[in-house]
């Protein structure tokens, strides 16, 4: 396996089981079992019924989060071998790309989904920002940095 092939699986892996773990975590202290979050991603593809199929549509919510960070990881590690800053400077580079992860899936995929909408908590979108910068691009980033450098 090439060093960029395995830089996205540990790239998807890291940030598919870290971001799955904060996710079910956020959750449970809203009360909220882990179907109900993977269930939630499903919902995204499937609409309202997606919370109808009990942990059917939850392993489908959970397989589109790893499809997710799948694609995270291929862009950032296939933009690093053009950008080294990318893999030289993983911290600042993997908090940035967190940010634009964050702005890109709440401001452009979440709205466009068939997902229920929510109305703005400032609590949850700090918290999901905070994710999105240590786990989703951090994760990424270090796992390039570690596997390209």
């Amino acid at each position: 396996m090439t060093d960029t092939a395995q830089a996205i699986l540990i790239g998807t892996l890291a940030c598919g089981i870290l971001d799955a773990t904060a996710a079910t975590i956020q959750a449970a202290t809203l009360g909220l079992k882990p179907q109900r979050v993977w269930q939630t991603v499903a919902s995204g593809l499937i609409g309202p019924r997606a919370f109808e199929s009990g942990w059917a549509t939850g392993i489908l919510g959970l397989a589109l989060h790893f499809f997710i960070s799948f694609v995270l990881a291929t862009i950032y590690v296939l933009a690093s071998r053009r950008l080294p800053f990318l893999v030289d400077r993983p911290f600042l580079a993997g908090a940035l790309y967190g940010i634009a992860v964050y702005l890109i899936m709440n401001h452009i995929v979440l709205p466009l989904s068939r997902r229920a909408k929510r109305p703005f908590s400032p609590h949850f979108a700090i918290t999901q920002l905070v994710i999105h910068i240590f786990i989703v691009g951090w994760s990424i980033a270090l796992s390039a940095r570690y596997l390209l450098h």
